[in-house]
């Protein structure tokens, strides 16, 4: 049997799993979100959430994936007991992990479009309507959204055919190295600016007029549903990487630096973007449009707004780009794992199949716009986000919790013995209880109040 490839350092393996957890989540959903439900409360709830849930739940992938030293489905089939069908949800998260990165790519490809439009100062002296008429010119273009797009997959099939540690792990270093230097730069400019540190008050302190407005429910799931998402578990994306590494580390550690990065990620994301809106005047709570639309006009008036602007969505694509690659790791590995193909070919199948499968998505805005499903004004990018957030995510890391905690499944022993593996901080036998139940419960809950209030 062909010997596992394994990354080259630790660092590289904290930083390749924040990567494929920090995207556009973080730094462009979470300051809404935020701005939307509360301001400090939320946060506050977010990272509560984010400790008692987010993190067992990753370590649960990990461990999985470090026992076994395959991806999803066959780390299912190896570890399950004899006669038990674990793995038929493998064969759903292979389909998850494609599924992401046919919408991923899409929106991926406009950031990198609006990268290039702020480099060439395209936004330089446009009206608020003329920046509306650049993002809508390019939402009814599919040559402009597949092309792009198509420009994205072409990167991160490239990086991921040259190797594990040459490639994906070195690339994902530097793109995360620059990721964090640039942020650091945007959020000092950004609170430097004049009335920004409204935008930190609004953004950090609890408000409990915007609470009471919200409803007290609404802040806390919205931070229990972000706390769960922003480390997209459930499909295995995150298994992949426990498959890459050594025993010398126990797992909760390891799982918390990851969640820590993500977090610090998303706050200071927040710290770009909401300071600079109050700043100018603008709504930070615009939702999708804040990014696209709002925040170019926040940069056309803003003195040297070309090179911030750029630098932004520099930063944005590189959060982008780390997910994708990161995603798209597992994708490879299927093929390798299940297969035998060679890491190359595995790159440019998998790469081809998503490719063919994100033009539904793009030709969603514009040629295939009457095709609404789920509910009026959908688009197939709806369609997608639906069946892998509402469905495949909830139900994937409902099913991992039970397989790590129930008898007839890996079970909690053989759990606890890997997560506890290496030195660091240890999970405690007397967590059974809130491993085999309270977890389970809030996984349902998060699943069923999903859908429900999604069709409400």
């Amino acid at each position: 049997m062909k010997e596992r490839e394994s990354l080259g350092s630790r660092l590289g393996f904290i930083l390749l799993s924040a990567g494929c957890a920090i995207g556009i989540g973080n730094v462009w959903r979470f300051p809404y979100m935020v701005g939307q439900n509360g301001g400090g409360l939320f946060v506050l709830a977010y990272v509560l959430f984010l400790i008692i849930l987010g993190v067992p739940i990753l370590t649960m992938e990990y461990a999985i994936g470090r026992s076994s030293r395959m991806s999803i489905l066959s780390a299912l089939k190896k570890l399950e007991p004899k006669g038990t069908k674990w793995h038929v949800f493998g064969y759903f998260a292979i389909a998850g992990n494609y599924l992401l990165l046919m919408f991923y790519s899409v929106v991926s490809g406009w950031i990198l479009r609006y990268f290039v439009l702020s480099v060439t100062g395209a936004f330089d002296g446009q009206s608020t309507d003329e920046i509306v008429g650049i993002y809508q010119k390019m939402m009814d273009s599919p040559i402009i959204l597949i092309g792009f797009m198509a420009i994205t997959m072409v990167i991160t099939i490239s990086v991921t055919s040259i190797g594990l540690e040459a490639g994906v792990e070195k690339i994902t270093k530097i793109m995360m190295i620059a990721l964090i230097i640039i942020m650091l730069g945007l959020g000092i400019r950004s609170l430097t600016l004049p009335g920004a540190s409204e935008g930190v008050k609004f953004y950090l302190m609890p408000n409990a007029e915007n609470i009471k407005k919200v409803g007290l429910g609404n802040v806390l799931y919205g931070a229990l549903n972000q706390s769960f998402f922003t480390l997209s578990l459930g499909i295995g994306s995150m298994e992949i990487f426990g498959s890459y590494i050594e025993k010398d580390r126990s797992l909760i550690g390891e799982a918390f630096l990851v969640a820590g990065l993500d977090t610090f990620v998303a706050i200071v994301a927040g710290l770009i973007t909401i300071p600079a809106c109050f700043a100018y005047g603008v709504a930070p709570d615009m939702g999708p449009s804040l990014i696209f639309v709002t925040l170019p006009n926040v940069f056309a008036a803003m003195k040297g707004g070309r090179i911030l602007g750029s630098f932004f969505f520099l930063f944005m694509y590189f959060a982008a780009l780390s997910t994708m690659i990161g995603v798209f790791e597992n994708d490879v590995s299927f093929l390798i794992d299940l297969f035998g193909r060679k890491r190359n070919h595995a790159a440019l199948i998998a790469g081809l199949i998503i490719t063919l499968g994100s033009i539904p998505c793009a030709l969603g805005f514009n040629v295939l716009s009457d095709f609404q499903p789920l509910k009026a004004g959908n688009t197939v990018m709806d369609l997608e986000d639906f069946c892998v957030s509402n469905l495949l995510l909830p139900i994937g890391a409902f099913i991992s919790c039970l397989f790590c905690t129930t008898k007839n499944g890996w079970g909690f022993d053989n759990y606890l013995e890997e997560v506890n593996s290496g030195k660091g901080i240890k999970v405690s036998k007397a967590l059974k209880w809130y491993f085999k139940i309270v977890l389970p419960v809030i996984l349902a809950f998060l699943g069923i109040y999903g859908l429900w209030s999604y069709f409400r």
